[in-house]
């Protein structure tokens, strides 16, 4: 088979990628590991930045987020017993934030692709990317037991953290940065109604907890629990009791409860891999750089990526131009690092460290007052979690 761009990898990122070169009558041709119902069936984030949203209106893909989607104007913040709004709509002269659960991206961008008849393959085996170094790049895998190769110009690895495209770089190649925090987040979705019409993220001496949602009918509820803990241990009552407790009176008194449909631990940790091109070899997304989810930021970094990546293949067929594919890494990671540090920042705010000591407390307090004080730091805060400028 030939291409022009192989993309490994069939979540957001290489799925929007592929919509986008599809409309600009670039050829690709998407693979991935495991089948379409397995994709859509995991269950991720939900909250898009405004360029992310841009990036699925300019890939044709944004009628059913806009008819469906929960626009959000700020959020608000809870310690010491009280709630503290953040007017991202205000704060940023007039940017928002929109709820819109990555598999429903994933499923329109998905529909997206079936309409447009471009090649997808599922359900593959052994993929790698090959050659890249040389001028003749290429993607093995199999496919029901049979061998196949892509030869392109290019190849895209979207495959995310434990893919195969980061892994085909010679060690010597890259540089990988990392940090592990000492804890994760126990999350459950229920059927039930949001506890508010906006995100609230807690500080208590009990542990962090975020209230967020879905749809108006349907809520995503998380806590910090310690890596040892284990999802069988916690009932659905369990768990609501707890977040009830890390939360401030008036919510936890509003608060819904309901049988969860999904319930799992996330660990967290933040990593990124320097540079984002090898030859004719780009990672995009999770591939790349992973963040806490605290900020908000996983799928739309990986949207960024598509940003910088799409606008540098456009060039390279449509003008001739190399410079987009050459800036392609350090524009891209000079964004990511942005975004590591809001996501690493909002983090060490709002969780309780095992090993912090009652100065690191008095710290943490203290930013938290800060914050919720100084329109400079409010400020701060909304321009990156609506997202900065691509």
């Amino acid at each position: 088979m030939r291409t022009q761009v192989a993309i490994i990898g069939s979540g957001p990122s290489g799925l929007l990628l592929g919509q986008l070169l599809t409309n600009a009558g670039i050829d690709n041709i998407v693979i991935d590991r495991v089948s379409e119902e397995y994709i859509l069936g995991r269950i991720r984030a939900g909250v898009l930045e405004y360029g992310a949203v841009s990036m699925l209106e300019q890939a044709g893909c944004a009628t059913r987020l806009h008819a469906e989607g929960l626009p959000h104007d700020g959020f608000s913040i809870a310690f010491d017993g009280r709630l503290h709004h953040i007017d991202l709509h205000g704060l940023t002269g007039g940017k928002r934030v929109m709820v819109y659960g990555q598999t429903e991206v994933t499923r329109d961008l998905m529909a997206a692709r079936r309409t447009s008849g471009a090649t997808s393959f599922y359900n593959v085996e052994h993929a790698r990317p090959r050659d890249f170094s040389g001028d003749s790049p290429a993607v093995t895998f199999e496919k029901d037991g049979i061998a196949h190769r892509i030869d392109a110009d290019f190849v895209i690895g979207c495959d995310g953290f434990h893919g195969p495209s980061r892994q085909a770089v010679p060690l010597d190649a890259i540089r990988t940065f990392e940090r592990v925090y000492p804890f994760g987040w126990l999350g459950i979705l229920t059927d039930t109604p949001p506890v508010d019409h906006e995100l609230v993220y807690a500080n208590h001496p009990r542990g962090f907890a975020l209230c967020s949602m879905r749809s108006a009918t349907r809520s995503r509820y998380y806590i910090q629990c310690a890596l040892s803990e284990r999802v069988e241990d916690w009932s659905d009552e369990t768990f609501f009791d707890e977040i009830r407790r890390r939360l401030p009176d008036e919510l936890a008194q509003r608060m819904t409860t309901g049988p969860s449909i999904e319930k799992s631990i996330a660990p967290l940790r933040s990593f990124v891999a320097e540079p984002m091109r090898f030859g004719t070899l780009f990672l995009a997304g999770d591939a790349a750089h992973i963040v806490p989810p605290t900020g908000a930021k996983g799928l739309n970094l990986a949207a960024s990526d598509i940003h910088y990546l799409f606008e540098g293949l456009r060039e390279h067929y449509l003008e001739r131009s190399s410079a987009g594919l050459d800036a392609y890494s350090g524009r891209a990671l000079a964004r990511v690092w942005k975004a590591v540090r809001f996501s690493w920042w909002m983090t060490t705010m709002l969780h309780r460290f095992p090993d912090d000591c009652e100065f690191g407390q008095r710290i943490q307090e203290a930013e938290l007052d800060y914050l919720t004080r100084s329109t400079a730091a409010s400020t701060a805060l909304a321009e990156n979690y609506v997202g900065l400028p691509y």
